[in-house]
């Protein structure tokens, strides 16, 4: 392989010299590595450069075994040389600064799988095959690892478009966008950007001990969710009275139906049933003693 050319002569070195000290001085001793040409410090390499030595380098990987030292020497370059491709991802995505490292470290993992997967005969340049692979790895990182509640993809792919256009639309207008108008930077419907907006939500979550708007410090957000549902006792008296009220004379039952289903009064039913009113007022208190005794000893 010949020796690449670098802007800078005085960056170039061996593999071995610039690997003489840090975490991979231990691999400068690496037999196999000795009749590789010098290389140029991928900190002083340029992109016209580094995109010029990536196709010499790839030619270079195509003859070697895999899993043999030099194999392993030049794909370790290939990633040193192509790493701001996945630092200009990274910055495509807007990624908040406490999230920063952990997707840079997925985009890299981007980038080695598709500088294996890269075939130089195909004639396509690495950068047009690489940026796909790289922001895949990461979208898929943010759809598996960073979403509160899960999201159908298709919401979690349109939450960064929506957040990269607010910000472009901020810059441009000086204020949030509006609806209307994140819809048309996007050529999307309106109705799909409210449901992109609150599909965003579930992005990340709040715990319910995190104190509220309140000089208490114990004034959580939990003191100011739900409440108690009275209807919900009714319900279990309810469950517990059917089987009771199921037990009791054809007639008891109808008088019971009559005042309290269908909200007839005394008169009525003493008038539907031939008896007097005082007599169904007797009937009724005898039944809702001996219901309420006989819930009361269920609890």
């Amino acid at each position: 392989m010949a020796t690449a050319i670098s802007s800078n002569p005085g960056s170039m070195s061996s593999y071995a010299e610039r690997h003489t000290t840090g975490p991979d001085a231990a691999r400068a001793d690496v037999p196999g590595l000795e009749g590789l040409a010098p290389l140029p410090d991928s900190q002083s390499i340029n992109g016209p450069d580094a995109r010029a030595l990536s196709k010499t380098l790839f030619a270079r990987l195509d003859e070697l075994e895999e899993g043999t030292p030099e194999h392993s020497y030049v794909r370790n370059c290939l990633v040193e040389y192509n790493l701001a491709l996945v630092h200009y991802a990274v910055g495509r995505m807007n990624v908040r600064n406490e999230s920063y490292e952990d997707v840079l470290q997925v985009g890299t993992i981007g980038l080695i799988k598709a500088i294996d997967r890269f075939q130089v005969q195909r004639g396509t340049e690495f950068p047009t095959f690489a940026m796909p692979t790289i922001f895949g790895e990461i979208k898929r990182f943010y759809r598996d690892t960073t979403w509160s509640v899960h999201v159908p993809r298709r919401l979690q792919e349109l939450r960064i478009d929506l957040s990269r256009a607010t910000a472009q639309l901020e810059q441009t207008h000086g204020r949030t966008p509006t609806v209307r108008e994140l819809a048309e930077r996007l050529h999307l419907d309106e109705d799909d950007v409210v449901e992109g907006l609150i599909a965003a939500n579930g992005y990340t979550a709040v715990s319910l001990d995190y104190p509220n708007d309140a000089a208490s410090p114990e004034d959580t957000l939990a003191e100011h969710f739900g409440y108690l549902d009275d209807g919900l006792e009714k319900v279990e008296d309810l469950h517990s009275l059917k089987p009771l009220i199921a037990a009791l004379p054809e007639r008891d039952r109808k008088i019971l139906a009559l005042r309290y289903a269908e909200d007839k009064t005394q008169s009525a039913i003493g008038r539907e049933l031939g008896i007097s009113q005082m007599h169904v007022s007797r009937i009724l208190k005898r039944l809702l003693n001996r219901l309420g005794a006989q819930l009361t000893a269920q609890h």
